[in-house]
């Protein structure tokens, strides 16, 4: 119940405004949010990358419905990778592809993408074409296929592991050499394309984290579920992969000491760092993904 009323939320229009103008809102938001600026989310990758551990920086951003306001998204992330070659930083980017107009014309939204990982692979770098909902899946899943045929190893995307199609999308995609983030999954979806049980997403994760990490792909396992981590690691430790050929994903403000502990015992770890003014519906989309975030952030309230 408490994961659908925090969808619902996200989609406020009302409650976003308030919350996105408020002081309140900004100091609840900054444990999961780096910051409103590019500079903020720089010097957070900066942070991370100082203990080991690699970044993706995410400008918030979503259900763009205005051509120059996609092409203002985009020039973000322009300025994204310029900087991360220039400071030098251990770091990639992730982006919706509603925020760079595909609910405007697909056409415009692959225009503007096509040139971020034109960018990006300059810049010997990587372009994550996030995912959202599922009438995004197949568009999403396309359109990288057709950027990594020009642009081969500089873009990657997202699967969700509650979605029932997910297992064939992960054999298609790591057959043609294509970089998977793997996650459970944060939108409400139907029983007939999704599992409704966690359990049962559990356990698809658990299978499709072993099939990536085995693939000869490189993939990210983008979980903070000491079950499912712990899992991974002794799968690693029984059958001795090498370590190297996958990563463990976190979100930034996101179980600190576990992305430190894997770090230190040579996993390779990637703190998502999200960022800018527009954090509302990512910022509900984690109290939907996890309610405990809730306890988390009012026994937090006033630390840091």
């Amino acid at each position: 119940m408490l994961r659908s009323m925090f969808i619902a939320m996200s989609r406020n229009k009302a409650l976003r405004r308030f919350s996105e103008s408020s002081s309140l809102g900004r100091k609840l938001s900054s444990r999961f949010v780096a910051g409103m600026t590019i500079e903020a989310a720089l010097d957070a990758a900066a942070r991370v990358n100082s203990e080991g551990i690699q970044a993706t920086l995410d400008s918030l951003g979503e259900s763009v419905t205005d051509p120059a306001q996609a092409q203002h998204s985009a020039d973000i992330y322009h300025q994204l990778i310029d900087a991360i070659e220039a400071r030098g930083l251990k770091a990639n980017v992730s982006v919706k592809l509603s925020q760079v107009g595909m609910e405007i014309d697909p056409a415009l939204a692959e225009t503007i993408v096509a040139g971020m990982v034109e960018h990006a692979a300059k810049a010997w770098t990587f372009v994550r074409i996030d995912m959202e909902g599922s009438e995004y899946t197949e568009a999403t899943i396309a359109m990288t296929e057709r950027l990594h045929a020009q642009w081969p190893g500089s873009v990657g995307t997202v699967l969700q592991a509650y979605l029932r199609r997910t297992t064939a999308d992960a054999r298609r995609l790591v057959g043609q050499g294509i970089r998977i983030r793997l996650c459970k999954g944060a939108y409400k979806e139907p029983a007939e394309i999704a599992f409704p049980e966690k359990k049962d997403v559990d356990q698809n994760y658990s299978e499709l984290m072993l099939l990536l990490a085995t693939s000869g792909v490189f993939c990210g396992m983008a979980t903070h579920d000491e079950v499912i981590v712990g899992r991974m690691r002794r799968f690693v430790e029984e059958t001795k992969l090498d370590k190297s050929k996958f990563e463990f994903q976190m979100l930034y403000g996101v179980r600190r000491d576990l992305q430190r502990e894997l770090a230190k015992d040579g996993y390779g770890v990637r703190v998502y760092i999200p960022f800018g003014p527009e954090w509302y519906p990512y910022f509900m989309r984690r109290l939907a993904e996890r309610p405990a975030n809730v306890v988390f952030l009012a026994k937090n309230f006033f630390k840091n």
